[in-house]
Formats: C-alpha cells, sequence, structure tokens
C-alpha cells in the first residue's frame, strides 16, 4: 500500500489530532503517503474531494499538533447512504482517482455504521474516538443480546431492545476499554464539579450539574473524582423519592448537595426526563434538552418552598436549586496524556491494520490486569447486531451503585486505571505558561483552519 486517506467524523474530540499524528509517524516508517480528507465524508461527495498531503517527503506537515483539540483536517456528521449503490461507486472512483488504496476513518459508532458501505469497495478501518466512551464491547457476546420489533408507531421502522445477559461481567473482558477523548471529558467535568461545588456550598443551595452522554453513563460515573453527592446514570432508571430522602438527608447535614447527572437520565418508566425534540442530530440521534431542568422541576414540587424557608436558606425551592450544563467544554481543548498516548497508538494500529490487508477493522485499546493496556485489532463486523446495527455501548449496570448512587467497587476498579497517572507534568506546565501569556492580550487568535487551508488541493478535471 503506498498512499492512504484519513478523515475525521461526527463530534469532536480532544483526542483526534493525535490519532492522526501517530497515523502519520506510524505511516512515515512504512513509507506510506497520507491524505488528509477535508471535513469527514463530506469530501466524499464533493467531486473535487478537498484533501491535504500530510506527510509530504515522508514528513509530518507542522501544522499537525498531537497537543491541539479539535481536527487540522475538519469533522463532518455527513454520512455515507448504505442503500445508494451509484453514489457508493462514484466515490470510491473519486478515492482511487487520487490513488487512495485505503481509508482510515477516525470516530464512534455513528462513523463506523456510516463506513461499513465503503468497506465493500476498498480496505476500510477505524480508529475510536468518542468522549462518550460508548464505542465498544461489555463483552464479545453482548451484540447477540439485541432484539429488533416493529415501531407501532412507524411503518417500516424498528425498535432495538436488550435481552437480559448471562454473561458473567469482568473488566478483562471489555472490548476496547476506553477511548481518546474520554479522559480530558472527565477532566473538564471533574473541574467544573469542583468549581460549582464552592457556590453551593457557600450560598446553601442543591447544585445539578449535566454532563453528556445521551445513553452512556461513563461521563458521569468518572465525575466521582470531583466528588459529587449522587452521581445520576441513564443506565439506571431515577427512584425520585430515594433521591429527594438522599437530598434531603444530605442537605441538613451540610448544607449543600451537588448532583450531576447525565444528559440521557430516564424516569421509573424508562422515558428519558429530558425533553426529547421532534429534530434529529445529522448521526438520527433524537435530541434530547433539558435533563437537568426536568430533574429540578421535580425536585422543586416534591421539596417544596417550605423546607426551605423553614432553614431560611431561601424564599423558595426555585430559589434553593439551581442547574448547570457543562456543555461543549467537555469536547474541546489539549487533549490530556492518556488521549494524546492511546490515541496516537490506535491511529498507528489503524495504519498497519491497512498494510496487513485487514479490511473493515477496528483498532481497540485493550487492558488487562495482568499486563495493562495494549492495542489490537478487532473486526468491525463483530461490533454489529444480527441486523448488522451498531449500537452505541450503554455502561454496564455493574459499575455503579444505584442505592448509594456513586461507583460500585468494580466501578472504581474500572476507572481507576484510566485516570491514575492521565495527566502529565507537561499538561500542567502548558496551562502555567500558556493561560496568561502576555501575547494572549495583543494577538489575536491564529486558526489552524487559516494554514491548513493554504495547503489543500483538489482532484482537476483530467486527473
Amino acid at each position: 500500500m503506498k498512499r492512504i486517506g484519513i478523515l475525521t467524523a461526527g463530534g469532536d474530540t480532544p483526542a483526534l489530532n493525535a490519532a492522526i499524528h501517530g497515523a502519520v509517524a506510524r505511516a512515515n516508517q512504512l513509507r506510506i503517503e497520507v491524505y488528509g480528507l477535508i471535513k469527514g465524508f463530506n469530501c466524499l461527495f464533493n467531486p473535487r474531494v478537498p484533501h491535504v498531503h500530510l506527510n509530504p517527503l515522508f514528513q509530518a506537515i507542522p501544522e499537525l499538533d498531537p497537543t491541539k483539540g479539535g481536527s487540522l483536517i475538519g469533522a463532518s456528521r455527513d454520512y455515507i447512504d448504505a442503500d445508494n449503490g451509484p453514489e457508493l461507486d462514484l466515490i470510491a472512483d473519486r478515492l482511487r482517482t487520487l490513488g487512495i488504496e485505503g481509508v482510515i476513518a477516525i470516530g464512534g459508532d455513528g462513523t463506523l455504521n456510516g463506513l461499513q458501505p465503503l468497506a465493500e469497495r476498498l480496505p476500510t478501518v477505524l480508529a475510536p474516538k468518542t468522549i462518550d466512551n460508548d464505542l465498544g464491547l461489555n463483552y464479545p457476546s453482548e451484540p447477540d443480546e439485541w432484539v429488533r420489533e416493529p415501531d407501532p408507531k412507524r411503518t417500516g421502522s424498528y425498535l432495538y431492545t436488550r435481552a437480559a445477559s448471562s454473561v458473567t461481567f469482568d473488566l478483562d473482558q471489555i472490548v476496547n476499554y476506553a477511548t481518546p477523548g474520554y479522559a480530558t471529558a472527565v477532566l473538564v467535568t471533574v473541574q467544573g464539579v469542583e468549581r460549582i461545588r464552592t457556590t453551593a456550598e457557600s450560598h446553601r443551595r442543591i447544585a445539578i450539574i449535566e454532563v453528556m452522554g445521551r445513553h452512556s453513563g461513563y461521563i458521569a460515573l468518572g465525575t466521582a473524582y470531583g466528588q459529587p453527592d449522587i452521581i445520576l446514570v441513564p443506565e439506571h432508571p431515577l427512584n425520585i423519592e430515594r433521591l429527594v430522602d438522599r437530598v434531603r438527608h444530605l442537605y441538613e447535614l451540610q448544607k449543600n448537595v451537588v448532583i450531576v447527572c447525565g444528559e440521557g437520565i430516564v424516569d421509573e418508566r424508562g422515558v428519558a426526563l429530558g425533553a426529547a425534540s421532534t429534530s434529529t442530530d445529522p448521526a438520527g440521534n433524537v435530541v434530547l434538552t433539558g435533563a437537568a431542568d426536568a430533574l429540578r422541576e421535580r425536585m422543586v414540587q416534591l421539596l417544596g418552598d417550605e423546607y426551605f424557608r423553614r432553614y431560611r436558606r431561601g424564599s423558595s425551592a426555585r430559589e434553593a436549586i439551581f442547574t448547570r450544563k457543562i456543555g461543549h467544554t467537555q469536547r474541546g481543548g489539549r487533549p490530556v496524556r492518556f488521549d494524546r498516548f492511546y490515541a496516537a497508538l490506535l491511529g498507528a494500529k489503524a495504519v498497519d491494520l491497512l498494510a496487513e490487508g485487514r479490511n473493515n477493522a477496528v483498532s481497540v485499546l485493550q487492558y488487562q490486569a495482568s499486563q495493562g493496556f495494549h492495542v489490537a485489532g478487532y473486526d468491525a463486523n463483530r461490533f454489529r447486531d444480527r441486523w448488522g446495527l451498531i449500537h452505541a455501548r450503554a455502561m454496564h449496570p455493574a459499575l455503579y451503585d444505584p442505592v448509594a448512587m456513586k461507583p460500585s467497587r468494580l466501578g472504581i476498579d474500572y476507572l481507576m486505571p484510566i485516570f491514575t497517572d492521565a495527566i502529565g507534568t507537561d499538561d500542567a506546565e502548558h496551562m502555567r505558561q500558556s493561560l496568561f501569556n502576555p501575547g494572549n492580550l495583543a494577538q489575536p487568535y491564529h486558526s489552524i483552519n487559516t494554514d491548513v487551508h493554504k495547503r489543500i488541493r483538489y482532484v482537476t478535471a483530467g486527473s
């Protein structure tokens, strides 16, 4: 293989450039050219196929900085239509025109689903990234547990549910233990929890902090490092009476309470607590809004104004209970050492998979207590259910204690290998040197897009 294309798709994460950097470094060793495809799958729909040569003369371009968040080649949420054969053939022809013999996509479960049709036309592999940590399997047989039934509300559509599992959960059996971007997202949320705590503590408030994780509670679980009083995850339906009892106890004891909730938490009936809007994102996911706000409304009703007036801690429940969303800051900024290092290894492994003749494969990060972390290749078809769909990984229920509303002992065992030494000394030094650099006051922000744009090339007529 002499030339490969690489693209980043879906939402951005802090470790995308690190994954690209690792792929380019390995390609340089193997004397393989790497073309960066601009704006993800969107590039493939453009007859001119905008691209950047990432390693001319087998040297990485200087704009490729693994410590920078985002993606220097851009990303989009466009995906390939598996049923549009003529368009797929056209895309494959465009890539061959560029001399590309294989494609690496860096993305999550949506990207992997979108990549499948292309694998029938040329070699493709995926290097994982997602802050939600939901690309992978809790155990190899997990896809077999999905059940499909017709959707009574939509003709031709289906609803997918999980059958009860009989598998004994073991951390050593996890396929893709952690995805690059997750550790940095948890760092940001933990800092948010710590900062909001001081406000809640000073003003005798109850704070509800919403973090990302549509159907996966991994980010919420990781916020345990910030010592919130209560953590709520989508995998366990909310017991509102138990929650309110716990809040009362803590509030009377310490005069403040900090609650972390995942954006996809559900009520006793399994219905998303936040409003499910009628819109979907480009990957087809229903947009969820306001889990923290919905939880606040429930607590305002159940605690009541008199409860806070009695303690002289506010004139109403609505005043005493406030919400904050960590939001998109979880997805941006400089990646911590854990994410940089393993994103680079997974990017390099993706190049090796193509060079070895593997197709429709995924580079995965494995962990065993006896040997620590290592990268491996995994057949993408093994992520599919029997109907060919790849589902986002939910956090295994055994990692969470629904009574204590905190990580279980096994959950703590899961988190520790990721976050012990996740931050390097260079991360702290970078903050010290760059955040209040006097030059920031006088110089405008310089976007990486400005420099990369000068390198973009196009397929021309007659190429």
